[in-house]
């Protein structure tokens, strides 16, 4: 089972405000933990809003606005990908989440990925070929 770790943002990380060397260190052995258990898969850091854009289709078009976006409890600063036997044990790690990061007030959300024997009958034998060509040459990026 797959999981995404997302940390959401708040004033500092909207801010720009990077993380103390401490606090990066912190980060640095909880990722390494997860390396070495053999559950991570990926976790990023994402820059403030105020360097991104939103796309809103509507009626099929598109229309882009650019950041900052006010509601910072609705956005995130970052994510790791961990992979997992279970919901409890996906907690587990979380729960070992640097107690440093926002000086002890971070809030994380946990969800699972989809995996394609969730999509049933939807996913044709040739459309799981096809997601499986393409996973494979996007790992070689």
């Amino acid at each position: 089972m797959r999981f995404m770790i997302i940390r959401k943002a708040d004033q500092a990380t909207e801010a720009g405000v990077l993380p103390s060397g401490e606090l990066l260190a912190a980060m640095i052995k909880y990722n390494e933990e997860m390396i070495q258990a053999g559950v991570m898969q990926a976790g990023e850091g994402l820059q403030p809003s105020s360097k991104g854009a939103r796309i809103k289709f509507t009626g099929g078009k598109p229309t882009v606005t650019d950041g900052p976006f006010a509601e910072t409890k609705e956005l995130i600063a970052g994510f790791t990908m961990i992979q997992v036997k279970s919901k409890e044990e996906a907690i587990a790690w979380v729960k070992r989440w640097p107690a440093l990061d926002a000086d002890g007030g971070v809030e994380l959300e946990l969800r699972q990925v989809f995996e394609a024997e969730d999509f049933g009958d939807a996913l044709t034998p040739e459309l799981r070929e096809t997601e499986e060509r393409l996973r494979a040459a996007s790992a070689k990026l």
